[in-house]
């Protein structure tokens, strides 16, 4: 591999792939998709740069962070690396917003699951020959 492949491959990760999010007990699709940044994209990097620093403004005086600040820091760590969606509620399309994305990830530790393992998996976004 040279730098050149490395670069491109990095970039491709900034751009995003779609995930499909699975019915947890039958696997089928939920009919809701996300796109995701890359591991090795800027927008990952970003985001586990402001989770640092938000772990750093919850601390209290000892450096200490309560489990509810650490894993409420995570979801919005994951939050940020969604890049657009395809969700509905009630049958209508819900707006893409940080805020939004995450009441997703909230809305069950099965959903916070997959999108944090496809979001993690570099050969998820190996680029098809």
């Amino acid at each position: 591999m040279q730098l050149d492949e490395i670069r491109a491959f990095s970039a491709d990760q900034e751009r995003g792939h779609w995930f499909d999010l699975a019915d947890p007990v039958t696997g089928k699709a939920t009919g809701i998709r996300v796109k995701l940044a890359g591991p090795d994209s800027v927008t990952q990097n970003k985001a586990r740069l402001q989770l640092a620093d938000d772990l750093s403004a919850v601390a209290d005086a000892e450096g200490r962070v309560t489990a509810e600040q650490r894993e409420a820091a995570r979801i919005d760590s994951l939050a940020r690396c969604i890049l657009d969606w395809e969700v509905r509620e009630d049958g209508n399309p819900v707006s893409f917003t940080h805020a939004n994305a995450v009441r997703l990830l909230k809305a069950a530790s099965w959903v916070q699951a997959q999108i944090d393992a496809f979001a993690s998996d570099r050969a998820a976004f190996r680029r098809a020959d």
